[in-house]
This record gives C-alpha cells, structure tokens and sequence, in this order.
C-alpha cells in the first residue's frame, strides 16, 4: 500500500514543472520587503567588496610594469601592504554582509512559519483528517528553509555576482576591448547549460521534497506513542523498520541523484570557464609577445578573467538554485492559498448577553465524498484509494459513526451523515442523544461549535445564525468532552489552563474538586506540575477524563456538550462526576451522547437518531410506551448498564 504512494510520487515528480508568472514573483519578493534597510546595506556592502576585488588585479599590474622595473622600495612596499590589507578589509566587510544575510534569512523563515501555521490554525477538521500531520511538518521545517534559501542567498548572491560582472567587464573593455570580447564568446554555452541542468534540478528537487514529506509522514506515526503502541501490541516492528528502510532508501537516492547533477553541472561550467580562460591567455600571450600588451596587464587580465568567469558561473547557477528554491515557494504557497471550509463571515459579530438557547433548523450534513488530501504530493493512487472511496461512500461520522452496531439489525451506511435535523435546547435542561454506533450524534455535536458547517438548515444560538458569530466568540461559549481527550505533554496544571490561561491556581484546584480530581493530583510527587506525558499517556482513562472534565468546568461555558464523558471512569468515580455535572448544569444548556442509563434517565429531552434522523423524541417513560428503537435499545443495551 505504501510502495504504491511512493512509485506515484515518482510519476507526479516526473511531470515538468510549470513556470511562475510575474505575480508569484512578485508574492516571493513580498516577504523581503520588511527587510529593505537590510537589503539596502547589503547591496553597499557588495559594491565595496567589488570594489575591493578590482583593486588587487591593478596593484599587481603596477607592481610588474612600474615598481620591479624602477626598483622602487617604497613603492614595492607600499603596494605590498595594500596586498594585505585588501583581504583584511574584505574579510570584515563580508562578516557584516553575512550577518545582515541571516537578518533577513531568518526572518524570512520566521514570516513563512508564522504565515504558515496561522493558516494551519484556521483550517478546519476535514483538512487535518485528510492531511497526515508529517507531511505538515515537512513543509514548515524542509521547504520554509528551501524558500527563505531564494530570498537570503540566491537573490542576494545573484545580485553581488551581477554587480561583480558589470565592474569587471567595465575595467576589463579599458584594458583592452577587442580581448573582452573574445573572452565573452563562451557566455552561451553558460546560458545553455544553465536553461538545462536548471529545470532537471528543479524536478528533483520537488521529488526530493516529497519523499522526504513521505518519510517524516511514516516517522510521525509510528514514534508517537499511540504509534508506537499500535506497532509493539501487533509485533510490527520488522514490518514498520523495513517500510521506513524503503522511504528512506528513495530520499537516499535522490539526493545521490541530486548531489550528481549538482556536480555535473559545476564540471561543465568550470571546464566551458577554463576553456576560455585558456584562450583568452593564449591570445593575449601573444599580444604581450607583439608588444601590444605588457606582463603587467596580461596578469591583471587574467585575474579579472578568474573573477569574470566566477561572477559568470554564479550567474548561471543562481536560476538552478532559484529554480530550485522556487519549488519550496510553490509548496508553502499551497497550504497559504488553501480554503478553508469553516470561514468567518466578513461582518462577523460577539453575541452579547449570551443566554445558550440552541436551536437546530431542519440541519443536514454530509461527509465529502472525494478524501484525497488538499495537498499535492498525498494525491496518491493504490489500494488506499479503494478504502477510503468506501470510507467516504459508507461513512457518516469521524469519531463514533463508522461502525454498524452488531447488537441491532439497524445498518446506518449511508451518504448523509445527518438529515433533517431539529430541535431545541434551552438553558438548564439536558438533551440526551441516544442511537445505534453511527447513527450521527458525534457528527450533530461537532456541528456546534463550526467543526464543519451543515450543508442545509441553520444552526442558532439565542436565535442568531452561529456562522454570524465570530469564531473565538463561538468558541468561549461551548464546553466539549469528547470520548478521547487530547492532553498536551506538559503539567497537569498547564493542560487544566490551557482552558483559560488568566484562572488562578485557586480556579484551577476549585474546578479539580468538582470532577473529583483534585485528590488524586495532590497525591503525586509533583502534584500539578507533575508531566502527563505524550497525549497523557501517563495517566488512566479515567484520569485523563477528568482532567479534561476539569478544563471544561474551568470554562464554564454557556453550552455543555458531553460525548460520553463518564466512559472511562469507574462506577465511583462515575457517581461523583454525575453529581458534578449536575452541578455544572444548571442554568447551562447541556447535550449529552449517553450510553449509560444514569445519564437516560436525568435527561429532560432524549432525542432517537437512526441513520442520521432523529425518529422518537421523549423522555424515558414516554420513550419506552412507544415501543420503538428507544425501547430496544434500553432492552438490549441500557438496561444491562446499572451506572
């Protein structure tokens, strides 16, 4: 399955690359327009290191036809020392030009990774449950450092070596123009090689990008420890060691394959340089034995024509490397102009005075039926395709929604997750959604809170349309614990406070104390400091579970959505939470998933969902006289659960 995404990389890389147009030119510069104070002194800094390297071939030419013959040693030691301090002064000037260079290289990585991850932050649920979280972290590590390399090297470079050019020619035409001209005449063999070698580079490095996005994608799930766990509890390691082997063996092979064109390429150009430097020398041999040049120009000669041919190399590789560079832009660009499905409305509003009336009207929503990732290089073809067409076919919800519940004849495949879907919720009461696994009540829940948007109906919050509402407002008013909660590896205390960061300690151990935590917490060595680990792994269930219900309640939202909240936690524990909860609830406005007859029954409202629609609405006693699904669902599942 895994060799099929790496052999459609390798047709994906091999299509030739499209060029940029003038405004992702234009887009690429725009992240050095903060720094042209820096450019600017670069470009003063260049203009003196040029200037510098005229100087020596000049000094040499005096020494050889002036001083030697004179046998001036004042003169002779003079120029000597200007030998020496020519390379001292263009020592201390290329110091500061690499200092104003990493100025701006860093701070071009600094603006793309900002860039960068705000818009990761913005985009919604479907994007990460499409996207494998390695292939992200390539993009902000690997090609934010190749894209920052064209602005702070590449540029910069090509800019010294065209200055460096355009004042060596003008010196060399005084020396002498007709042999300017002769040493020009190989100038289209570096512009063919250049066009050349630059676009076969540019694909490798795009396939080199991908494979190494490949490999970090199969590093990142198999070393976290969810991975990690998986891969030992099935005996995989041989398995997951020889797939990573693989990848890795292809990013081997491409930066072999790179390094050769790289080296190729300077062969060339070196040896279309030394043949020219070969004939220039010749000819000016010549003149030097006809007596039109003397030794001293022919030596300064030369020595312009080393830093000409160097200047000109550079100029011929800056396209390769921008070329290359430019394929990291294109990338980060991509995630940059990436839509977001959940947008906030330009005119977006706070909802003052929030009361927490929830109003579903007539919501429908539906899974996307196309799953392949929204970036480039994970639009792969092979026997994953097949799973997730199925997946996406089948499939109604992400979280609880995926299977068919063997204990009932009720398959819920279908094509929309939700249908039709409405009801009230009003402030102090408690809905309790209740159905066969995959009957659509996590999907229901994580439209709330904007997760997704429905693709029909509105979804209100004390009667506004909730896509009127700005998001962080959004947010601030609803509370969530989902059946799997995610703790950062940090303290306890830092994880509770992530709910509100301003809440005093006082807050925070309150909060502890009403999900039954705070004693469990004070027993440990470092109490709320002490590490939860990668994704709390160092914790129980259950006591992850109320730690999160411990963030919530530090929230103290205005809307309570429970997912199973008791699920982990054992009967004990269980009671006191419930009697938290109760607590909580009141006078909020709380919807709750409820596998366990104790949350059933306190509901005020239970709505029944069946292939994403609510078919029986009641409470319990009302429920089971309709002798519906609610009823055998209380028979075959409820009842046998006393708590």
């Amino acid at each position: 399955m895994r060799h099929g995404n790496i052999s459609a990389l390798m047709r994906s890389s091999d299509e030739k690359p499209q060029k940029l147009d003038w405004k992702e030119w234009m887009r690429v510069l725009s992240y050095a327009r903060p720094y042209w104070k820096n450019l600017g002194l670069i470009l003063l800094l260049i203009l003196i290191n040029t200037g510098l390297s005229l100087v020596t071939p000049l000094v040499f030419r005096k020494m050889i036809d002036e001083v030697l013959p004179a046998k001036d040693l004042n003169q002779l030691f003079l120029l000597t020392g200007a030998l020496l301090l020519i390379p001292v002064l263009k020592g201390g000037v290329m110091i500061f030009q690499r200092r104003e260079n990493a100025q701006v290289g860093e701070g071009v990585i600094f603006e793309l990774r900002k860039d960068l991850f705000e818009k990761l932050q913005q985009m919604g649920i479907r994007f990460y449950t499409h996207t494998k979280v390695g292939e992200l972290m390539s993009r902000l590590n690997n090609d934010v450092v190749g894209a920052q390399n064209a602005i702070s090297n590449t540029i910069v470079q090509f800019i010294s070596n065209l200055i460096t050019a355009l004042g060596i020619l003008t010196v060399m035409f005084t020396l002498q123009w007709q042999l300017t001209l002769f040493g020009l005449l190989i100038m289209p063999f570096f512009v063919l090689i250049s066009k050349t070698v630059g676009i076969k580079l540019r694909g490798i490095a795009q396939r080199s990008m991908e494979l190494n996005a490949v490999m970090n994608a199969h590093m990142n799930e198999t070393l976290n420890i969810g991975g990690s766990l998986l891969v030992k509890l099935f005996g995989r390691q041989d398995d997951e060691i020889n797939r990573f082997a693989k990848h890795a063996e292809q990013v081997r092979d491409i930066g072999i394959t790179r390094a050769m064109y790289g080296s190729a390429f300077m062969m060339l150009i070196g040896l279309i340089g030394s043949v020219g430097t070969a004939l220039v020398y010749g000819l000016g041999g010549y003149l030097v034995i006809v007596e039109v040049f003397t030794i001293g120009t022919i030596v300064a000669f030369g020595s312009y024509l080393d830093q000409l041919y160097g200047a000109l190399q550079g100029l011929s590789t800056a396209p390769v490397d921008l070329m290359t560079s430019m394929v990291s832009f294109e990338r980060v660009f991509e995630i940059l102009d990436l839509k977001n499905d959940v947008e906030e409305a330009p005119d977006a509003v706070d909802l003052p005075d929030v009361k927490g009336e929830l109003t579903f009207e007539r919501v429908s929503f539906e899974y996307e039926r196309k799953v392949d990732s929204p970036l480039s290089e994970v639009k792969r073809r092979g026997s994953m395709e097949n799973v997730t067409n199925l997946f996406a076919e089948n499939s109604a919800d992400e979280e609880d929604d995926l299977a068919i519940d063997v204990g009932t004849t009720y398959s819920q495949a279908r094509k929309e997750a939700i249908r039709d879907f409405s009801f009230s919720a009003s402030p102090g009461k408690l809905v309790a959604l209740v159905g066969p696994s995959g009957a659509g009540k996590t999907t229901a829940t994580y439209l709330i809170p904007r997760l997704y948007d429905p693709k029909e109906g509105r979804i209100l919050i004390d009667g506004v349309d909730i896509r009127r509402l700005k998001l962080s407002s959004l947010a601030k008013l609803i509370g969530m614990v989902t059946q799997e909660n995610y703790l950062f590896h940090d303290s306890i205390r830092n994880n509770i406070n992530y709910a509100d960061p301003a809440a005093s300690f006082e807050s925070i151990q309150k909060a502890a104390r009403i999900a039954n935590i705070h004693d469990f917490i004070m027993g440990l060595p470092d109490k709320y400091e002490t590490l939860v680990g990668e994704r709390g792994y160092r914790l129980s269930g259950g006591e992850k579970q109320r730690i999160a219900l411990t963030r919530v309640i530090l929230k103290d939202p205005k809307i309570l959505v429970l997912d199973e909240a008791t699920s982990s936690l054992d009967s004990e524990s269980e009671a006191f939470i419930q009697e938290a909860l109760k607590t909580m609830m009141k006078g909020r406005t709380s919807i709750v998933i409820a596998h366990r007859l104790s949350t059933i029954l306190s509901a005020d409202e239970i709505l029944v969902l069946d292939r994403g629609k609510i078919i029986e609405r009641g409470n319990h006693e009302q429920l089971i006289r309709q002798d519906g699904l609610y009823r055998h669902l209380y028979e075959t599942q409820f009842r046998s659960i006393q708590g």
